[in-house]
């Protein structure tokens, strides 16, 4: 299977994806994929991994050079999320952060940038997103999450969130809050804020979800009894705080596109590398069509996913709005990597279910992708009626 990292990407952006997956290279010798799995199995964390993104200067892509980053732009990001998922190290953490910061970025102060976002190009901080609700789910304007004005300026945050990944990992949340009264009501750019808020306060309590995904990362609801955080915590202006999280959503779709493509990438080299040698009656497996039409058919899939996707993150690095590609690249990026893993599993046969073998294993986290962090069916419902201009749903 030929190396296809460079296909796709816009032509001045190749030395910078090339440096990108060289440097992945060092950190997927440090921490490779039989260690990934087994810090999932212990319940633990990939620290070294971290260690390893910060020693490599990873976490200072897509940082704007003026701040001291190492620039790159989405474009960047998506290609260090990529490489690494090709390589099997996939850490939600990088994406969360990245995420995150790229708000503060755009809506934040002097201070916050110089708090929350040159901090974590050091690996000094790392941020979690506090959007889903048990009660909400896709619908964020029902959101029951509260932060109310306290005498002194500041807020004080009362309600519940859930599928927080990588909270107890995280010193900070980036969080959607409700400020305006109850009964009144709320939309885009009125109702609501977006609070960069620390974990250790009192108040904040963490509650682990029993979820199997083969990851190094857990899950958590996340409760917010009476927490009180200062007015700097707030992002951007009050009320306007679904506004700035969505402007940043595009960066998200993008970067989890990278992330399902890298593992389809990697399921589907485990199963050319496997049909090429299996040989249960003389010959090849992957000689037989019923083996190989379906890993050929996801590599042309995951090929135009691909090509959306970084097209999705040139434009939203000229400054475009890039919302319809950015959509359309996770939706095709997380059904192509879906059935990669399915053809991989399928080519594999019942080997396929023995965890040494490692392709099960890639089945739940891309299966997750079909539904977070948001479901494909509220994408083609974005295309329907963005794209294609069909009432709304």
């Amino acid at each position: 299977m030929n190396d296809t990292h460079l296909r796709t990407v816009p032509p001045d952006s190749r030395e910078l994806v090339a440096s990108i997956y060289e440097a992945v290279r060092g950190v997927a010798a440090a921490f490779p994929r039989s260690l990934f799995l087994q810090r999932a199995r212990e319940g633990g964390h990939a620290r070294e991994l971290w260690d390893a993104l910060v020693a490599a200067d990873l976490l200072a892509i897509g940082v704007p050079e003026f701040l001291g980053g190492a620039g790159g732009g989405l474009t960047g990001t998506t290609a260090v999320m990529e490489a690494l998922a090709r390589a099997g190290v996939p850490p939600l953490q990088y994406s969360l952060t990245t995420f995150s910061r790229e708000a503060i970025l755009r809506h934040g102060s002097e201070q916050q940038i110089k708090d929350h976002v040159i901090a974590t190009m050091t690996g000094k901080r790392k941020i979690c997103l506090g959007v889903t609700e048990p009660e909400a789910g896709t619908n964020s304007f029902a959101s029951r999450t509260t932060a109310r004005r306290t005498a002194d300026g500041g807020y004080r945050i009362s309600g519940q969130k859930v599928f927080i990944s990588g909270a107890d990992e995280s010193d900070h949340i980036l969080l959607l809050a409700r400020t305006a009264p109850q009964g009144e009501e709320v939309g885009r750019r009125k109702g609501f804020g977006l609070f960069i808020v620390d974990m250790s306060l009192p108040g904040v309590e963490l509650r682990r979800l029993d979820i199997e995904w083969y990851a190094p990362e857990n899950q958590y609801e996340v409760f917010f009894d009476d927490v009180e955080v200062p007015a700097e915590a707030l992002v951007g202006q009050e009320g306007a705080g679904f506004d700035h999280l969505l402007s940043c959503l595009n960066q998200e779709r993008v970067t989890v596109a990278a992330w399902a493509l890298g593992l389809g990438h990697y399921a589907l080299q485990k199963a050319v590398d496997y049909a090429k040698v299996r040989a249960p009656f003389g010959k090849p497996i992957g000689a037989h069509q019923a083996v190989q039409h379906p890993l050929a058919l996801a590599t042309a899939e995951m090929e135009a996913a691909r090509q959306v996707m970084y097209s999705a993150a040139a434009g939203y690095d000229s400054g475009h709005d890039a919302g319809d590609q950015a959509n359309m690249a996770k939706l095709l990026g997380s059904r192509a990597a879906l059935a990669a893993v399915e053809a991989a599993i399928q080519a594999h046969g019942g080997s396929a279910f023995v965890y040494e073998t490692d392709v099960v294993t890639l089945w739940p986290m891309v299966r997750v992708l079909q539904i977070a962090p948001l479901n494909n069916e509220s994408i083609l419902n974005y295309i329907g009626e963005r794209v294609l201009g069909l009432p709304r749903s």
